[in-house]
């Protein structure tokens, strides 16, 4: 469970189904990645409303039809071994450690004919048994393929022996539109493959605070705890979104619920297939601020929009394109940002390499420029070190910071250009005891100044008795003296 800045419980969800009369738009994932479809901008298609009551009445059958039997079951285990207060143990099993089962219950979809799966990541995170279960209940163990925190999506193989499995196409081509009708497919509360319809109630949605490319369909069809990683389907039969969380206050859909948009699926799914251990996301090396009414009546603007460039990182994509610090970004590609997350989803959803149109207002004139989108660099080199002797980072795991490395442990470059990231600390170390945690950025340590792990480890040889270690936590400066 999730909680959103208002403390509304975030539950996972599920959904799938659609309707198979229209001819659908949509791929299936292809067996090879040199197939995959350049984007295009396609014109904005023509919706009909129900006209009477007898097209109200039209059976969703033919979508659930087609789409139910790609949306499988998800059940996971592992085994956690716990003690409990010594002094009680002393009259039970003598202080062995006990052993209980924990389960997850979500949903997921086949996207490919030979066994491909995908789910939300938090449905299998750190499970040691993966079971798949399909529409007609047979049963096979899953293989994680890749992992993908940051947008909550895992992708999953069952070994289907040759066998061609239901599929259902990911449609990441036909413009999703507010008001659309749309199909939820899961296992809510584990009671079995369960159909509920709904509208798009809203798109981009990014404020939620549930992954790190939030960039959400939002729809009233009812999604439950169980639904996680379940399809969310169109009139086409075609997979749109994966669902992935609701807000709640009781646990149960309150008809607010949160899918993960067809085309972040998809590149997860194509960088599983390419045998890649992680997504690889390009950036822009910018820092943003959020346009408030007050900035925009500055900028001459006669409402607040865009996205107000902060800060530029040297020799980025953004620089390369020309995007000067205090310029306004208005649109990637013809689609309107208004903050921070919606850029990074532009921009993270789009392969390396490719090209970005930028629509800037730079002291009252509008531009495009372009940008060629590029992963995060990994320079310096990330040279990780396990810290060990007498001193106080005895038991820390640290790395050189770089963009890369920021991106991967969710730490700012802009803070700092260089230094030592720390990202891993045992608890039971010196280190842990002293107070030190992940995403601490190290500086200084007794006056001398660090750039790089390798200062850090020679500056820690010196067997000082007292050790005076500066590091930057998020937005402060801490100081602290150690003895030993």
């Amino acid at each position: 469970m999730k909680l959103n800045r208002l403390s509304i419980a975030l539950f996972a969800v599920l959904a799938a189904c659609s309707d198979p009369q229209a001819k659908s738009t949509a791929q299936t994932v292809p067996p090879a990645l040199d197939s995959v479809l350049p984007d295009v901008q396609l014109a904005e298609p023509t919706r009909h409303v129900p006209g009477d009551a007898g097209s109200i009445k039209t059976s969703f059958a033919p979508v659930v039809k087609k789409a139910s039997p790609a949306v499988v079951n998800i059940f996971s285990r592992r085994l956690v071994r716990q003690r409990v207060d010594p002094f009680w143990d002393f009259f039970n099993d003598g202080g062995v450690p006990r052993e209980r089962v924990e389960q997850s219950l979500g949903s997921g979809v086949l996207v490919r004919s030979d066994g491909i799966v995908v789910t939300n990541n938090h449905v299998i995170d750190g499970m040691q048994e993966i079971m798949v279960v399909l529409a007609d209940r047979r049963e096979f163990p899953a293989k994680v393929l890749l992992a993908d925190p940051k947008s909550d999506l895992a992708v999953l193989r069952i070994n289907t022996n040759g066998e061609h499995l239901p599929v259902l196409a990911i449609d990441e081509r036909e413009p999703v539109l507010v008001g659309d009708l749309v199909l939820a497919i899961g296992n809510p509360f584990g009671v079995g493959q369960t159909v509920t319809n709904g509208i798009v109630s809203a798109l981009a949605r990014t404020d939620v605070g549930i992954t790190d490319y939030s960039f959400f369909i939002q729809t009233d069809a009812a999604i439950n705890p169980g639904n996680s990683g379940g399809a969310l389907v169109d009139m086409d039969g075609d997979l749109i979104g994966l669902n992935t969380a609701i807000f709640s206050r009781s646990g149960s859909s309150s008809g607010i619920g949160f899918a993960i948009p067809a085309t972040m699926v998809k590149q997860v799914v194509e960088s599983a297939l390419g045998g890649r251990s992680s997504v690889v996301r390009p950036w822009l090396g910018i820092k943003t601020q959020a346009v408030t009414s007050d900035i925009a009546r500055s900028l001459g603007l006669d409402r607040p929009e865009g996205v107000l460039i902060a800060d530029i990182f040297p020799g980025g994509p953004a620089e390369r394109a020309g995007v000067k610090q205090g310029d306004l970004i208005l649109a990637i590609d013809g689609q309107a940002v208004n903050d921070e997350a919606a850029i990074n989803y532009r921009i993270g959803t789009r392969k390396p390499g490719e090209m970005a149109a930028l629509q800037v207002r730079r002291e009252g004139t509008l531009r495009t420029l372009t940008a060629k989108v590029a992963p995060p660099p990994s320079d310096p080199v990330r040279d990780e070190r396990l810290l060990a002797g007498r001193h106080p980072m005895d038991g820390a795991v640290v790395v050189n910071l770089s963009p890369a490395v920021a991106d991967e442990f969710g730490a700012d470059p802009f803070v700092a250009r260089e230094g030592v990231l720390v990202i891993k600390v045992s608890a039971q170390s010196y280190a842990g005891s002293a107070g030190f945690q992940r995403g601490d950025l190290i500086r200084e340590v007794n006056g001398r100044q660090i750039r790089s792990t390798r200062d850090l480890a020679e500056a820690l040889k010196s067997g000082a008795s007292v050790w005076r270690i500066t590091i930057q936590r998020g937005p402060q400066t801490i100081t602290a003296q150690f003895r030993l």
